[in-house]
């Protein structure tokens, strides 16, 4: 007869966790610089890996105690190890992440990275940070010093709970002031605070001397002195109208603000966006991440088109109109330096500086271009010294490029003034440019950027069939819209962009910015919501060519009503 077996509580528990280890959540992270894998979901755990910014991990697991997650491997999903939640940004509601008891070996955990099927655009040089916190060694007699092994946040208290008092990179170096021991954090001196102290998780720091050297802290509640008020991060009129947010809309600006925060994207920290929102209606606009100066991508090709536009003196011919359509629907730069070039007489360098001069003849200052677009081939050589603009806007954050620049705030008011010339005849554009702008210009500027093929980004966030008049670009590590929607219940604009350093996932950035747009849409059009996003597509490099279109002869007519 065969003994019974007896399943102990623990084994049970080991068991269930590797049954729900295999299963996916949806739920992904991604390190904030790097972040270590221990065995367990505790700072005594064996290290066994490390991750690093730029892959998309799947978070199988969740700690029912501790801010502990178990990641899985990309391709396969197998654990790799647990993460501490702070040294991480998240993709989804960790409430629908399985709670998992599962203590892996001490074997170096292998992090594969993740494959997209998304366009792969070349990666630019690495990105110069400039962060708000700084190292704060403390006075004489401190013997226990952290170094900052990754981007992390610097907390009020010990866990995550507590507000954020700043943020610090790697390689900074702070005294530790105490240890807690009931929590894996450390106190360090922070200049920055009236009391003198903040708090890192433990995990974070590369201790040099003996931590238990330190005074130990056992209090598991603070008594802290509050906090002073920090400063709205939205700011109202942007470059709309001017006017006062009205309830509703600054209740739509604080729940955007928090959905991008929500996704990881924190201005505080190295990866981040930027948002505009203009009510055509109302005149009202508001913007958050406006001071940044982005890299102008392919949006600021809205710039060149509408400055080519107060140049023209009949309407375009074929090769022109087929240009501006592979402009501005295929992205195609070979067509970008023909108008550049018409622009400039001759030079696209010139043209470039003709761009810029039209945002300044609208009083825009943070955005402008200063030399063609990147094609295959010799380039073209400059006809001299090229100036590289300083602005206003932070032009390190986001590491844009030097010749091709924009803020979103400047990007969404170009197309409200498109707008506004089109179908009221008035706004900066016919104001600055009227005597060689004409109405039926800018309503086939947008009629064009109405037939964009691209259906991600921003559109996806709109129901099927919706007019959207939108300009995509993106490059390794930004990706952006600036988009004009036509809806039943009421015409806006939206810019926005998202920049990670060396690389920004398609798939975290896509799905973020459609549900912006599907929240904007239904703040519009609360009689009949979206309820949800699409999933959009992006065509195939390489397909797309409006020679003989339809489009084309379209852009050649001499009168236009759209």
């Amino acid at each position: 007869m065969r003994a019974p077996v007896v399943w102990t509580l623990s084994l049970l528990l080991t068991l269930a966790s590797l049954a729900l280890a295999q299963q996916p959540s949806g739920i992904t992270a991604q390190a904030l610089g790097q972040a270590n894998l221990r065995a367990g979901d505790n700072i005594n755990s064996a290290l066994i890996g490390e991750i690093t910014a730029g892959t998309a991990y799947p978070v199988l697991g969740r700690s029912q105690f501790y801010p502990w997650l178990l990641l899985g491997s990309p391709g396969t999903t197998s654990p790799i190890g647990w993460v501490y939640e702070t040294l991480v940004a998240l993709s989804g509601n960790l409430d629908q992440v399985p709670v998992s008891h599962l203590k892996l070996n001490d074997e170096p955990a292998t992090a594969t990275a993740t494959s997209t099927a998304y366009p792969s655009p070349s990666v630019p040089p690495e990105a110069n940070l400039s962060l708000d916190a700084t190292s704060t060694p403390g006075p004489a007699g401190f013997g226990v010093i952290g170094e900052v092994v990754g981007e992390v946040n610097i907390r009020y208290g010990p866990g995550i709970d507590y507000p954020r008092v700043g943020v610090a990179r790697a390689g900074q170096e702070f005294a530790v002031t105490g240890y807690h021991t009931q929590f894996p954090w450390v106190r360090i001196y922070f200049e920055s605070l009236p009391n003198k102290q903040a708090w890192i998780a433990r995990d974070l720091l590369r201790i040099s001397g003996d931590l238990f050297s330190a005074p130990a802290i056992s209090q598991t509640r603070l008594n802290l002195p509050p906090l002073s008020a920090t400063p709205p991060a939205i700011s109202s009129g942007g470059l709309g109208e001017g006017i006062p947010l009205s309830t509703g809309f600054r209740i739509l600006a604080d729940h955007l603000w928090n959905l991008v925060l929500e996704r990881g994207f924190d201005p505080q920290t190295s990866r981040f966006g930027a948002l505009f929102v203009l009510d055509l209606g109302s005149g009202e606009a508001f913007s958050f991440g406006d001071d940044i100066a982005f890299s102008g991508t392919s949006i600021n090709k809205i710039a060149i088109l509408t400055a080519l536009y107060t140049q023209l003196e009949a309407p375009p011919s074929i090769s022109l109109a087929t240009d501006i359509a592979n402009t501005m629907i295929c992205s195609e730069n070979v067509a970008t330096n023909r108008l550049l070039s018409l622009l400039g007489g001759g030079n696209t360098y010139y043209g470039a500086d003709a761009v810029s001069g039209f945002y300044e003849g609208l009083g825009w200052s943070r955005s402008f271009i200063t030399a063609p677009f990147t094609t295959i081939g010799t380039p073209e050589p400059p006809p001299g010294p090229i100036n590289l603009p300083r602005t206003s806007a932070d032009q390190v954050k986001a590491n844009p490029d030097l010749s091709n620049q924009l803020t979103v705030s400047e990007a969404g008011a170009l197309l409200g003034s498109i707008y506004r010339c089109a179908y009221r005849e008035d706004g900066p554009l016919i104001e600055t440019y009227g005597n060689r702008l004409e109405p039926r210009e800018c309503r086939q500027i947008l009629h064009v950027m109405s037939n964009n093929t691209v259906d991600a980004l921003l559109k996806a966030g709109v129901p099927a069939g919706t007019r959207v008049a939108h300009k995509h670009g993106w490059i390794a590590d930004t990706h952006g819209n600036a988009a004009l929607f036509f809806t039943p219940g009421g015409d806006y604009v939206i810019a926005m962009m998202l920049y990670q350093p060396e690389w920004l996932n398609f798939q975290e950035s896509l799905p973020l910015i459609a549900e912006v747009s599907r929240r904007v849409y239904n703040y519009f059009n609360p009689e009949a919501p979206q309820p949800g996003i699409r999933d959009g597509y992006i065509p195939e490099a390489g397909s797309c060519d409006y020679n003989g279109d339809p489009l084309v002869i379209d852009i050649m007519q001499p009168v236009w009503s759209d």
